[in-house]
């Protein structure tokens, strides 16, 4: 889509002042999708030369703003991290053609502040923390679980940039259980639940997004039995947290977010290559057709 409102696009590097009607230019995929009648000049990020993904010495990883989605999908895999599966879990998640990977970007996924956005759901999981710098140079650092405070809303000034996103060592080294559910084939998250067992302490967190209007990640000391998950889970979102929009009802997204936190945390449980009990069979179902 034109955005015929624009008269200037201005490369980052240059650090003009920052202005009314401006915005940081990545990816541009959601800039360009409908109409923005109130900027006036995009701020180019493209040539900042951001390393997409650096692996620390200390085992963690800083995933760059401007990093594509088919980056990271191709980081995730050829990376050996345990958690590794889980980066291209979520990058299937995209309602968005190849196309679209090549250009949408991990910074705007997350500045966007989508409910469905999978890569929230990702770093927000695997207890990821924003870098953000304002426009007199200053930084701070923010949770993915706080940056995210409501549906399009995070915890962003005007003219802060998100820099990058760091993922921590210990959360990469978790064995993790990913769940998503859509009301049709191919169609935007209505629930995306993802578990996460830490190896050294036995702790376990469930992170529930896209059916809630902000990522909730709920964490526990070891794994939880059914009733203390539930309960978990109930007395923190509240009726209003439950998302409501044409891709689900909150009464359905409550349901299936409580239901696919059920089914990470039994993974999750099971002794690693164990495989899940069948569930009985009922009638009219192809494995019982009468």
């Amino acid at each position: 889509m034109d955005l015929n409102t624009v008269r200037d696009v201005r490369d980052a590097r240059r650090h003009e002042p920052w202005r009314p009607g401006d915005a940081w230019l990545g990816g541009g995929t959601y800039l360009f999708s409908e109409p923005q009648p109130q900027l006036r000049r995009l701020v180019d990020l493209s040539r900042m030369g951001w390393e997409p993904l650096t692996e620390r010495a200390d085992g963690s990883l800083e995933i760059a703003a401007t990093c594509t989605v088919a980056q990271l999908s191709r980081f995730g895999r050829s990376s050996r991290a345990t958690a590794a599966p889980l980066f291209e879990q979520c990058c299937r998640a995209f309602l968005a053609s190849f196309k679209i990977w090549n250009m949408a970007t991990v910074g705007g996924n997350l500045c966007n502040g989508l409910p469905a956005g999978p890569m929230i759901s990702l770093t927000a999981a695997l207890d990821g923390e924003c870098l953000l710098r304002a426009q007199d140079g200053s930084l701070r650092r923010v949770p993915v679980v706080d940056f995210i405070t409501g549906a399009g809303r995070k915890d962003l000034a005007e003219g802060e940039l998100l820099r990058s996103v760091t993922l921590p060592a210990r959360a990469l080294r978790c064995r993790t259980a990913f769940r998503q559910a859509s009301l049709y084939g191919l169609g935007r998250s209505g629930a995306l639940v993802i578990g996460t067992l830490d190896p050294v302490d036995g702790s376990m967190a469930v992170t529930i997004s896209a059916a809630t209007v902000r990522p909730f990640r709920f964490w526990f000391p070891l794994p939880p039995d059914a009733e203390r998950l539930r309960q978990a889970v109930e007395s923190t979102v509240a009726e209003d947290d439950w998302f409501d929009d044409i891709h689900g009802l909150p009464a359905w997204r409550r349901h299936m977010g409580l239901r696919l936190a059920e089914e990470v945390r039994r993974e999750l449980t099971r002794p690693p290559g164990a495989e899940a009990p069948r569930e009985p069979t009922r009638p009219g179902t192809q494995e019982d057709p009468r």
